[in-house]
């Protein structure tokens, strides 16, 4: 009988062994055979899904979701084919730094202490901490007005203080398998904005033409868009949180020495690329139906001013109905919830592995007081950022000037590692990889001098 596509990547026996994060990963054996049970094949996929999961998730934030908006709200369906070129480049980019990863035994910053300078190290992850706490404290900002259109009766500071709270208890106290499981589920929370899209009702047909037809205008306002897009979905801190959840999830099973977990083996590898390239997708995925349903709905009646997520939401509802309002913001929500742990959590992977100090989310926190202590600061001060009056546009501004200073420098190094056969071995980059990695490096240094430009302009 004809194997499922997932089985045949895996080349598994056919007794499949769950993958679970309660009690420790179970690696997958093997996948059911198609057409015998859709269920057992559709929940096994699912346990093949991790870190690249979380991951491109975490993507798309509400400071994403908003510039995503916005993009549909200006220029329509025109620029729905940033989608499928996205796709592939954050694909490939994220699957070198979990490669590095599962190789190496050690985080991206570890890796980069160990054979780079440490001064462009330390500069990287400060400029990575300052651009991930304006990120953090924008993002907090957001859940707070999506939910205050939802419930409006609740008052702003109570909501953006509680939101931070709840956000560090869980990250702090909870130990880190049922968090992982926690924020794997909250990727869920994405299928809210398709299911917006499709109750827009956009004309299909027109948007699948603008999907593969790429049209530019080349205005100065579009090209900073594009490089906004590309600075929003090829960024630095999804570099460091996936190399350091591929560590985390070789501890999780038992793998807690550096020696232990260096090296691989083919069926790691193929799970690790189903699963980093299912969570781009679904990133990308979701990215292309929010540009869809605001360029047939905002675009169309006129409403190209959007500057946040929670302002989209409410532009949507007179048009596309009470339905449609409603998961737009509570996918604010979720997705908050979702992308300020990891961005608070890379921040602290970065510091605590320049700093050679102990690190994880494995750990307590009289274990780890380096690590907990940096996502303590950087939430703190995302919580700052909303009771001082700094608008939050323009902590997006500082944060993409940040990470495009920031993305050149570290891509150039997670390409130089992962294509260094005496750190990778047989799990080196290819040339095609290699071609596609620097054309990543130099798309992400024009994206970088472009958001550099827009705040001195």
């Amino acid at each position: 009988m004809k194997r499922n596509i997932v089985e045949k990547i895996i080349d598994a026996p056919a007794e499949a062994l769950e993958l679970s994060l309660e009690g420790g990963q179970k690696l997958v054996k093997s996948m059911p055979y198609a057409g015998q049970n859709p269920i057992r094949t559709a929940r096994s996929f699912w346990f093949l899904l991790g870190p690249g999961l979380t991951t491109g998730a975490s993507d798309d934030d509400p400071s994403g979701i908003a510039t995503y908006s916005q993009t549909g709200a200006q220029y329509g369906f025109g620029l729905l084919w940033l989608a499928a070129v996205t796709f592939p480049l954050m694909a490939i980019v994220q699957e070198m730094c979990a490669r590095i990863g599962l190789v190496t035994g050690r985080g991206l910053a570890g890796n980069i202490r160990r054979h780079f300078s440490k001064r462009v190290l330390y500069i990287s992850t400060m400029l990575l901490f300052a651009a991930n706490t304006f990120n953090i404290g924008a993002d907090i900002g957001a859940m707070a007005s999506a939910t205050q259109l939802v419930l409006p009766k609740l008052g702003y500071g109570a909501l953006v203080a509680g939101f931070s709270v709840l956000i560090l208890l869980l990250q702090i106290f909870t130990p880190y398998v049922r968090y992982a499981r926690y924020l794997k589920y909250l990727a869920l929370v994405l299928i809210a904005y398709i299911v917006s899209a499709i109750l827009s009702h956009p004309n299909w047909s027109d948007v699948m033409q603008h999907a593969v037809v790429p049209t530019i205008s080349f205005s100065k306002d579009q090209l900073l868009l594009i490089c906004a897009i590309l600075g929003t979905t090829i960024s630095p801190y999804l570099f460091f949180w996936q190399t350091s959840q591929e560590v985390e999830e070789e501890i999780a099973v038992g793998q807690t020495t550096i020696k232990s977990r260096m090296g691989s083996d083919a069926a790691a590898m193929k799970k690790m690329r189903i699963d980093v390239w299912a969570g781009m997708f679904l990133s990308n995925l979701v990215m292309f139906f929010i540009i869809a349903a605001c360029g047939s709905v905002l675009f169309a009646h006129g409403m190209t001013n959007i500057t946040t997520a929670a302002q989209a939401a409410q532009a949507l509802r007179p048009f596309a109905g009470n339905a449609t309002y409603y998961l737009f913001a509570i996918g604010i929500v979720g997705m908050g919830l979702l992308a300020i742990p990891v961005l608070a959590g890379s921040s602290s992977y970065a510091i605590s592995e320049a700093l050679g100090r102990r690190q994880g989310l494995n750990n307590k926190l009289k274990d780890a007081y380096t690590f907990y202590g940096v996502i303590i600061i950087s939430m703190l001060i995302g919580l700052g950022i909303n009771f001082l009056g700094i608008n939050p546009i323009k902590a997006l501004i500082f944060s993409a000037v940040a990470n495009g200073v920031v993305a050149p420098v570290v891509l150039t190094l997670i390409l130089l590692l992962a294509s260094n056969k005496k750190i990778m071995g047989e799990w080196v980059n290819g040339r095609f990889t290699k071609t596609v990695g620097w054309i990543v490096v130099g798309l992400m240094t024009v994206a970088g001098l472009a958001a550099i430009f827009t705040l001195l302009s």
